[in-house]
């Protein structure tokens, strides 16, 4: 080797040695600590985006196997909590569920019902079991009827779900489903052998029930839209793909429970 080559080999060596080593990809958890400040945008005004990276972090935790989908899939499902002021996890408002390798939103039934207490028409709302061994008797027509009385003990088997509202104007509507027709509506959903459905039957079951009632009342843009994006994936993170600035929709509000 000449004196020259030998130079040259040096300086090879010292230029390759002063580059900086390439930086290993962010983790989830990283990555949804630098998205504090699209979540912050994205968030109704009465809620923190502190508390939010923390409960996704939480959630996060406790699912591991959320850690194997993509994190396109994960961060957009927590940045459709956030546009629609919804909460994941233990709260019940929402579950982010793994689903191969991509992270499922799935709005809960707390969820359904926080979003319609938004709306300016809503007068109250109630999802129930209805139990064996409970009074329960109901009818539709001209004149529906929805009668509970439920049983302190021994209630048997659940034997039907119902979902009632009322609103400031004196409408009301219902819907009652049997153990047959949630079990229809589970077999049809993306997470239906996981997930909430797995861990949470009952509130997914009333969640049914409600979303069905709705369909039947006028509700509330931010409804209309966590109802749209129920059980979907998502991998943008864009504020602009859930617009929820006009209060509600205004609708006919039918008076029976049939769909």
């Amino acid at each position: 080797m000449t004196l020259a080559d030998a130079r040259a080999a040096v300086a090879q060596r010292a230029q390759t040695t002063s580059q900086p080593a390439q930086q290993a990809p962010a983790t989830l958890a990283q990555q949804i600590d630098r998205m504090r400040p699209e979540i912050a945008r994205a968030l109704p005004k009465h809620m923190d985006a502190d508390r939010m990276a923390r409960i996704a972090l939480t959630t996060l935790r406790r699912t591991p196997k959320l850690a194997a989908c993509t994190p396109e899939s994960f961060l957009g499902a927590l940045m459709t909590c956030s546009q629609l002021g919804v909460e994941p996890g233990a709260t019940g408002e929402a579950y982010l569920v793994p689903y191969g390798r991509e992270c499922t939103f799935i709005l809960g039934y707390k969820g359904m019902a926080k979003l319609f207490w938004q709306s300016p028409i809503a007068r109250s709302l109630a999802a129930e079991v209805v139990y064996e061994n409970d009074h329960f008797e109901w009818e539709k027509g001209l004149e529906p009827r929805l009668e509970h009385r439920p049983v302190l003990a021994n209630r048997g088997r659940p034997v039907a779900y119902y979902a009632v509202a009322t609103t400031v104007n004196g409408g009301s509507a219902f819907v009652v489903m049997s153990p047959e027709d949630v079990e229809q509506h589970r077999k049809h959903s993306r997470s239906g052998n996981s997930g909430p459905w797995r861990d949470h039957y009952d509130a997914m079951a009333k969640k049914t029930c409600v979303r069905e009632l709705f369909k039947l009342l006028p509700v509330s843009v931010e409804l209309s839209q966590a109802i749209a994006h129920d059980e979907s994936i998502r991998t943008d993170l864009d504020t602009a793909v859930i617009d929820v600035e006009p209060e509600y929709i205004p609708g006919e509000l039918v008076q029976d429970g049939a769909e």
